[in-house]
């Protein structure tokens, strides 16, 4: 388990889908106090509220609406073009501001927009942390008189990211993974603001010198790989690194595959279609399916209602179970011990991407706009995860899947390649114990 330091920060994220949240959450053990919900406060001015209500509301509408035939796509891809992550190649400098930026910045201007938050914590000036851009950008508008640091949760990110003059900037960030630092560069951020730490993966998963991931992925292969394909290749090595009494040659539960949706619940429909597809093997025993709402009420009861509705209902409720609670700090939490007993995680590629790290393969999911892309993108090359097939039909595949060997292979690509460290790194850097961070992965992927 990561030690718990004495030092302590504000901790601020947004309540806009998971991807912020989520990011937050590992860092609770820092956090002066609860983690700050920036749009959701307490004392937050009404304006302030309006603003990020209005931007959040819009967010989820337009994830939804893609899903809506034939226009869906199109209303979609007007909406991702002004957040579109430009071509890496060729190298050039990106560093002019885009549109976003400006509107941002005319809302700190006329409105004072975030002015009340950052004066509240500038009474006592601790390391501000926050997963979240324009948090970080109002703290540096503001004249925050700490240090802000901003974590980034995808694998490649958009202009909006760093402020309209980025050498004048005193944001440090902290980068998932090496394009984000390349990327950041591009972008006109001083190499001595980027700090290569990886995404800060919750430490109920990780444990001390990795100790929970090593006891869980070494339980997880022999399920991916029941026929011993891939292991029967690679298992001294494989023993090595997880420590021979972690790897198991028998399988201890039935096939586990946890379906996780976004915040907006845009691809809820698949969770029911996998449902439908693999109901027999669901009913004997063959396969445990999670369908996670996570705090999305209405998630949540269309996922009853599939269930209830499914055949074989009896037999097959003893092994699906839908994961929902009232708010996102206790889904994490919850969500987090599933993960523990998950062999597959289906997800579209969203800030999960980076869970492939705990020796999770991936089943992709269609991405939802530019920045999910990259993920996907990144999640494929390092070879931890797959796109799905014909979801209809998963009844067949994913047994193809299996008897190949390559969800084991897929889940070891995760655990090697990927950044493990990233919130024992985030730590280290916050409080400036650099010679103690752990070094990342340096391929720059895709």
């Amino acid at each position: 388990m990561v030690k718990k330091l004495p030092e302590k920060a504000w901790v601020v994220t947004v309540d806009m889908g998971y991807g912020h949240q989520r990011a937050a959450y590992p860092l609770k053990a820092i956090a002066a106090g609860q983690i700050i919900t920036a749009n959701n406060y307490r004392g937050i001015p009404e304006k302030d509220k309006k603003i990020w209500q209005e931007s959040r509301v819009f967010y989820e509408f337009i994830s939804r609406f893609k899903m809506v035939p034939l226009i869906g796509n199109k209303v979609f891809e007007i909406y991702d073009r002004i957040q579109a992550i430009p071509k890496f190649y060729p190298r050039r400098d990106l560093s002019k501001g885009n549109a976003q930026l400006k509107e941002i910045y005319v809302l700190f201007k006329t409105m004072d927009w975030g002015k009340h938050l950052i004066e509240k914590l500038a009474a006592q000036p601790l390391p501000l942390v926050t997963t979240f851009f324009i948090t970080a950008m109002m703290a540096e508008y503001y004249n925050y008189p700490g240090e802000i640091y901003c974590v980034l949760c995808d694998a490649d990110i958009s202009r909006s990211w760093v402020p309209p003059q980025p050498k004048n900037s005193r944001i440090i960030y902290l980068a998932s993974n090496k394009r984000v630092e390349e990327r950041l560069k591009l972008y006109g951020v001083d190499s001595k603001n980027i700090y290569l730490t990886g995404f800060p993966l919750p430490e109920e998963n990780v444990g001390e010198k990795l100790a929970y991931l090593r006891h869980d992925l070494g339980r997880r292969l022999i399920q991916l790989d029941p026929q011993k394909v891939y292991l029967s290749k690679y298992k001294a090595s494989i023993a090595s690194m997880l420590g021979q009494d972690n790897f198991k040659s028998r399988p201890v539960r039935p096939l586990t595959i946890t379906f996780a949706v976004g915040g907006a619940g845009a691809q809820r429909d698949l969770g029911v279609e996998i449902l439908r597809s693999l109901r027999k093997d669901i009913a004997a025993g063959r396969v445990r399916l999670n369908l996670v709402a996570g705090a999305n009420q209405e998630v949540n009861k269309f996922f009853a209602r599939a269930t209830r509705s499914c055949r074989f209902v009896k037999k097959c409720r003893k092994n699906v179970k839908i994961i929902f609670a009232e708010n996102k700090m206790q889904y994490f939490k919850q969500f987090n011990k599933v993960l523990r007993e998950t062999d597959i995680l289906w997800t579209k590629p969203s800030e999960l991407s980076f869970y492939c790290a705990l020796g999770l393969p991936i089943i992709i999911a269609p991405p939802i706009g530019s920045q999910e892309i990259f993920n996907q993108k990144w999640l494929t090359s390092i070879g931890a995860g797959m796109d799905q097939d014909d979801p209809q039909y998963v009844n067949e595949w994913l047994w193809d899947w299996i008897s190949s060997g390559w969800l084991a292979e897929a889940a070891m690509h995760g655990f090697v390649e990927a950044p493990k460290y990233g919130l024992y790194n985030a730590q280290k850097i916050i409080f400036h114990k650099y010679k103690e961070a752990r070094k990342v992965q340096t391929i720059l992927q895709y």
